[in-house]
């Protein structure tokens, strides 16, 4: 059965905050509002708090002296409360006040893995709520390149995630197949004075579009390299769409007339200098933005299309939320739409992540990308280098506002440097000791069924040390379900591997005293189910045998 929003470590984190806020109301009269519980070094237990640094600044005191007395009256609360989590209270550093939780809670925890195993880590805190993701949305005038391909994995895993924690979750790429770029896309096809696109692409293009109308070659250029390009390397990815939206159709049903005329309704458009505006710095925009261009056409612009799409997604699809997941180049594009999107009553239920840029390096120097002038690393050139699971991996490496810098050497190594080697690699060796383990695996699972199995002597610190690792698994997705940072979950892979080859290295398992050989075979199996659920999670395959 699935946790209303997990009973492990949201209980402990939970029983710490309320703990502290009980004693600190006793102690000095003063009611938190929030408390903030960060995890240390593992030296310094396993939660800490700097409340303590706070109050020595309200209260014009010394944080080593406010983080002494106070620890000490979180240790009287604790025996008044008689036996719980939270095994010991001491003070480190600058005034800091470190938690140790009790190794029973642990070994709880660990029975629980083995008993949940693909559910462990499910979370409810989206339960009824529709999310969509929307991610990478190239325009279709080209293949794929690693620039606008960061966002593939980000947005796949950042989905996953959202599913994990409760949401219903929808997958959605929005075709630019609409406006300028297609009849810049035609004219590069037929080479004539006005073509601006370049690269070696275009050659098939070209053969197979000799002659016509510059628009409409466009458009059958488009949905050529959509279908034959970009969708091919998406399935290289492993990425699956819920949902292809084209600009084109949302034009063609008069979805960007209606919101036009909804927006004119409310009093928000004005003409200026034959163009038309839409009042935006009404809603946090630093200006106006027009929608309809001045000129003949008048041509709608991309944003009152992006507006449109937005009313669509809400109105019409019943979205709780949208995320959107764009490069850093259309930084200037967010406060438009955010006004568009408050305007039509939708304040707050759209967030935009914006990716800094990607730079290739080999042998340490870096590749040059440029789609117009046809010099760009592709994505498919890059899975033809490494493959799928290292291009996952280090993409996700790196928070979104941070730039990428993907060793295109390292990613090759078949070494432990290579961090996806090396968490791949603990999954192998995990395989290895079940394997060789035979049928004392099998006699595992008959006395954890029969409640013989003892978790209590699992004491060694490297063996505590990773249950605790297995423990924080419905922490990293509940975190990241919140504010988005997906990687967080390579981090933990990272360190959770790390953490079983230490074990490893320090304990014997198979030929160990039978009881204790028992003991660690179910902490290898435990460590097998989140390993493997941390990896499906960032679309990574677990193989067996390296």
């Amino acid at each position: 059965m699935v946790e209303k929003v997990n009973s492990g470590i949201k209980m402990v984190r939970e029983e710490i905050k309320n703990l502290i806020k009980k004693t600190v109301k006793k102690t000095f009269g003063i009611d938190l509002a929030e408390v903030e519980i960060n995890r240390p070094a593992e030296q310094f237990g396993d939660y800490a708090t700097n409340v303590a640094m706070i109050l020595a600044q309200q209260k014009g005191q010394k944080a080593e002296e406010v983080a002494s007395f106070l620890s000490s009256r979180l240790r009287e609360e604790l025996k008044k409360g008689g036996e719980g989590v939270i095994k010991e209270v001491m003070v480190a550093g600058p005034g800091f006040i470190n938690f140790f939780i009790d190794e029973k809670y642990f070994w709880r925890e660990l029975i629980k893995i083995l008993k949940e195993r693909k559910k462990y880590g499910s979370l409810e805190i989206g339960k009824n709520k529709k999310i969509q993701v929307e991610f990478i949305s190239a325009n279709p005038t080209g293949p794929l390149t690693v620039g606008n391909g960061r966002g593939g994995p980000f947005g796949d895993v950042l989905a996953n995630v959202l599913g994990k924690a409760g949401y219903r979750t929808e997958r959605a790429y929005y075709i630019n197949d609409y406006g300028g770029q297609i009849l810049a896309l035609g004219h590069s096809v037929l080479k004539d004075s006005e073509a601006q696109y370049k690269g070696e692409y275009l050659e098939e293009l070209q053969r197979r579009f000799r002659k016509g109308d510059p628009r409409i070659v466009g458009e059958k250029a488009a949905r050529f390299i959509l279908e034959k390009m970009i969708k091919k390397t998406i399935a290289r990815l492993g990425i699956k769409y819920d949902k292809w939206i084209s600009e084109k159709k949302l034009h063609q049903k008069g979805e960007v007339e209606k919101v036009l005329k909804v927006l004119d309704k409310k009093g928000l458009l004005y003409e200026k200098e034959g163009a038309l505006w839409f009042k935006s710095s009404q809603f946090g925009d630093q200006r106006d933005r027009v929608v309809v261009k001045s000129g003949a056409e008048k041509a709608k612009t991309y944003l009152l299309g992006d507006i449109a799409l937005h009313r669509y997604k809400f109105e019409k699809r019943k979205f709780d939320k949208a995320i959107n997941i764009w490069g850093a180049d259309h930084y200037g594009d967010v406060p438009g739409l955010q006004a568009g999107v408050a305007a039509l009553g939708y304040g707050g239920r759209l967030e935009i992540i914006l990716l800094q840029f990607v730079t290739v390096l080999e042998k340490g120097k870096p590749l040059r990308m440029s789609k117009r002038k046809g010099v760009f690393v592709t994505m498919d050139e890059l899975l033809d280098e490494v493959g799928k699971d290292a291009v996952r991996f280090f993409f996700l490496g790196r928070a979104a506002e941070t730039h990428l810098v993907f060793d295109l050497d390292l990613a090759k190594e078949q070494s432990e440097k290579n961090p996806v080697y090396y968490v791949q690699y603990a999954y192998a060796r995990i395989c290895r000791v079940l394997e060789k383990a035979g049928c004392l695996g099998k006699l595992f699972w008959l006395y954890f069924y029969l409640k013989r199995w003892r978790p209590e002597l699992l004491t060694q610190k490297s063996e505590l040390l990773l249950i605790k690792q297995l423990a924080k698994f419905p922490e990293v997705v509940e975190e990241t379900a919140k504010d988005y940072q997906v990687q967080r979950l390579p981090q933990y892979a990272l360190e959770l591997a790390a953490a079983f080859h230490r074990f490893y290295d320090c304990c014997r398992i198979i030929s160990a005293e039978k009881e204790l050989s028992r003991a660690r075979l179910g902490l290898v199996l435990a460590t097998k189910f989140i390993l493997k659920n941390t990896l499906a999670l960032m679309g990574i395959s677990t193989p067996e045998k390296m």
